[in-house]
């Protein structure tokens, strides 16, 4: 019995063998049968009629070059269907933000935040409602002077014009690219490629940057093209990737996935898993500086990893600069709840364009301020449409040593409500753009 043994094991993993190399056969036969099938129903199937609209109404920006009283270079000129393309030009019936180029930030009255997510470029926004939801196809940015400030295009899945408010308000990003400038300062139509979305919209985000432009970017008219149903083919075609039954990647894998383990789960590399490597020999001020150079979302996820960053990266000092404004999409008072014990030293702290809709209320904030408003020297709140009164009241009572507040485009704020800034004696620079202050002449 014994001489028979070694045969046995290897007629045995020669049968393995052969039964595992014809699954994967058959597998990739009934993939590729699937997809012969998907192609031969999309060609018998009708196509959803495409439907094509202009932007209803403009619901928020967040500045523009025209006064609120004129409709002259003001954001509601995106409304509606073009006024001025294909003509090129500086036209006042098109719709321009309020600074271009660099100097605006380079001033000595900008100041910039510490640790800003290196993927966010954007410094402007429009908001842009349409009549009917639909499933995105394409967006036409009709652009008449100056091309190239949009650097991102969001959808959302709440209705604008729904009566029951949503019980979730979703942004997705469905494109964006770094700021650039184009060849000409003619016209054009921008048709950026677009991601597919999961669930139908009526209401576009464009956010721009134009510090790259020699001039006033100008916008005429947006174009959205959609379905009302679900586009399922690309969908389904886009899972089917032929690449992944490659035999060769498998046997490949599953080699190095075997040596991999091995050589994991030997004595020595537990060992090793046990200490913190050479972390433990760094000195602690060098540690924080090294992580200093960490995005927000980027330090969060380093404190998952052990416990002597943890403990590092939930270190007051890392949040002295704290910017949330790249993070509007989805800043909610339990993203800040979360963030309290780590906020008790900052002194620069970036709100701007959050908690609109819902996702901060007066509460969250003001348990915010409590905890970080003493040592507050500079606070931007700017397009906050979640203030109050009572939020500039706990401003008030929280920020004594407040330098700089930023309240430009909360044009939701009651008139009455800014008489309880005068109690805030240090301010030396207090922004109070597209407000409904009211200037007392007597």
């Amino acid at each position: 019995m014994s001489s028979w043994f070694p045969m046995l094991t290897v007629l045995s993993m020669f049968y393995y063998i052969c039964l595992r190399r014809r699954a994967r056969l058959a597998s990739r036969g009934e993939m590729i049968n699937s997809r012969r099938a998907i192609e031969s129903n999309s060609r018998a199937l009708p196509m959803s009629i495409e439907v094509v609209q202009y932007a209803k109404e403009v619901l928020d920006f967040s500045s523009h070059y025209g006064s609120e009283n004129s409709m002259s270079y003001t954001m509601w000129n995106l409304a509606g269907p073009p006024n001025v393309y294909p003509s090129s030009g500086d036209f006042t019936q098109t719709a321009v933000f309020r600074t271009y180029g660099n100097w605006w930030h380079q001033s000595s009255s900008s100041s910039a935040f510490k640790r800003t997510s290196p993927s966010f470029f954007s410094l402007d926004y429009v908001e842009l409602a349409f009549e009917e939801p639909v499933y995105p196809t394409a967006i036409h940015i009709l652009e008449t002077y100056h091309p190239g400030s949009v650097v991102k295009i969001l959808a959302c899945s709440a209705n604008p014009y729904s009566q029951t408010p949503p019980a979730e308000v979703r942004w997705e990003t469905i494109w964006s690219a770094e700021p650039s400038r184009a060849h000409s300062p003619q016209a054009r139509q921008f048709t950026p490629c677009i991601k597919e979305i999961d669930f139908p919209t009526n209401l576009l985000r464009l956010e721009t940057n134009s510090s790259l432009l020699d001039y006033y970017s100008e916008l005429d008219a947006v174009e959205l093209h959609g379905v009302k149903e679900k586009p399922m083919l690309s969908l389904k075609i886009a899972t089917i990737d032929m690449s992944d039954l490659d035999e060769d990647e498998y046997d490949d894998e599953d080699g190095c996935g075997i040596d991999c383990l091995t050589n994991q789960f030997s004595s020595s590399s537990l060992r090793d898993w046990t200490s913190n490597g050479y972390f433990d020999k760094l000195p602690y001020e060098l540690i924080q500086l090294i992580i200093s150079h960490l995005a927000l979302p980027d330090l969060c996820r380093l404190a998952q990893t052990c416990k002597l960053l943890y403990q590092h990266c939930c270190d007051p000092l890392q949040y002295t600069y704290l910017s949330l404004q790249p993070y509007w999409a989805t800043l909610t008072d339990a993203s800040l709840e979360y963030l309290l014990p780590r906020c008790t030293l900052v002194q620069w702290l970036n709100l701007s364009w959050t908690g609109n809709r819902g996702f901060i209320t007066t509460s969250g904030f003001s348990r915010l301020l409590k905890v970080c408003g003493s040592e507050l020297v500079c606070l931007k709140l700017a397009c906050g449409h979640f203030l109050n009164e009572a939020c500039l009241e706990v401003i008030v009572e929280m920020c004594p040593t407040l330098q700089e507040l930023n309240l430009s485009s909360c044009d939701k704020l009651p008139p009455p409500a800014f008489s309880h800034i005068s109690k805030l004696c240090g301010l030396k620079r207090l922004v109070l753009y597209r407000t409904k202050i009211e200037v007392s002449t007597s």
